[in-house]
């Protein structure tokens, strides 16, 4: 923003010292004057006989005291005014100082040097408030950034797969005309899926980083019924065991992506399962002023140092890459972390000792007023 030049803060803090410093000695001057000088007769006899009647001066008058009183006021005046305005330059310094840093940090950070910290030491203070403040957003910009690019760079790998594979079909099919078209399509169809897939993905993740949806009352246990219901039809063909219970449980969001997220919850728990006689547990309760969620699989042990890169784009993980139809695209737990910290909620993934996965959602509940209207 272009703006006109004027008088920096540091001289403005000076001149506002010295002008409050130069009040001060002029009302204490006035003061003099006021309580001391007037009681001095004055120096004109007919005015003292008028009022007083015969008056003998033996003394020095109002007159002799001004003339002498007057040039020592002006020069303590003089003197104030000096001292105020070099203690209030150097009073400024000092306490403009912080800001000083604050700004090299500000300007770091817009040259793009988002690693500078100001670490203001001392004790707390509006400007060390500042500068811890300004230190927590460099650092929570920074881990941003850095997500982004490591997202970026991660999406542009995943989808550049389905592509390479894409034009590699075609230049197959173009090379060997007499190959069988029908396993041409298939392959190029099950490619496009994925890519499909891959594309929503990013684009949900995209909204629910920006939050960008209307909210209304959600009950979290029917939501739960529909996804299972929804995915019965996997867990039934890999003989898994699929039981919801619990109670109804409110919640303020968006269905659309409260039941993406219960599907993917569901989805994961039922693809990473045992080959066989596993169990998906999903069940939901109402908590103080909290809903919870939670959804419980049998499978294979997890590794502790794998569960927290679980939630990250595109991390698999060795021991959870699939090689069947549902080997996915590495966004589930990914959607599932964006679309819980859109709504304010909060996501723990618990290894089970006996193998499997044990994943807790609370979200915020339904306040009792907009409860009672749910239910009308």
């Amino acid at each position: 923003m272009n703006r006109r030049p004027g008088l920096s803060a540091r001289l403005r803090l000076t001149i506002s010292y010295a002008g409050f410093l130069l009040l001060a000695g002029a009302l204490l001057l006035a003061v003099v004057w006021v309580f001391v000088l007037r009681w001095l007769p004055s120096n004109d006899p007919e005015s003292l006989q008028r009022t007083f009647g015969p008056v003998i001066i033996t003394g020095p008058n109002r007159s002799d005291l001004l003339r002498g009183f007057a040039p020592a006021a002006a020069a303590a005046l003089a003197f104030l005014l000096v001292f105020g305005l070099l203690g209030g330059w150097i009073l400024a310094g000092r306490m403009l100082a912080p800001l000083t840093r604050i700004a090299y940090a500000a300007r770091m950070a817009a040259d793009g040097s988002l690693s500078h910290r100001i670490r203001m030491k001392g004790r707390q203070d509006e400007f060390r408030g500042l500068a811890d403040a300004f230190d927590t957003m460099l650092e929570q910009l920074e881990s941003h950034v850095a997500e982004q690019q490591r997202f970026a760079a991660n999406a542009s790998h995943e989808l550049r797969t389905p592509l390479a594979i894409t034009r590699t079909l075609l230049d197959a099919a173009r090379n060997d005309p007499a190959r069988d078209q029908g396993e041409l399509i298939e392959r190029l169809h099950t490619v496009n899926t994925r890519a499909i897939n891959l594309t929503e993905g990013l684009l949900l993740l995209s909204r629910a980083d920006r939050r960008s949806f209307p909210r209304e009352p959600v009950d979290l246990s029917l939501i739960a019924e529909e996804a299972a219901e929804t995915l019965f039809p996997l867990a039934e063909k890999r003989r898994i065991t699929l039981d919801v219970t619990g109670e109804t449980t409110q919640t303020i969001g968006s269905t659309a992506l409260i039941l993406r997220m219960v599907t993917n919850l569901v989805q994961n728990a039922i693809v990473h399962n045992l080959p066989a006689g596993g169990t998906v547990t999903v069940h939901t309760e109402p908590q103080h002023d909290a809903s919870v969620l939670r959804v419980e699989n049998t499978g294979h042990p997890l590794p502790s140092k794998l569960v927290p890169t679980l939630t990250e784009p595109f991390q698999r993980g060795t021991e959870r890459i699939r090689t069947d139809e549902h080997a996915g695209v590495g966004l589930g737990l990914a959607i599932v972390h964006s679309i819980v910290r859109a709504h304010d909620g909060t996501l723990d993934l618990t290894p089970r000792p006996t193998g499997g996965l044990l994943v807790t959602i609370r979200l915020p509940g339904t306040p009792p007023q907009e409860r009672g209207l749910s239910t009308c």
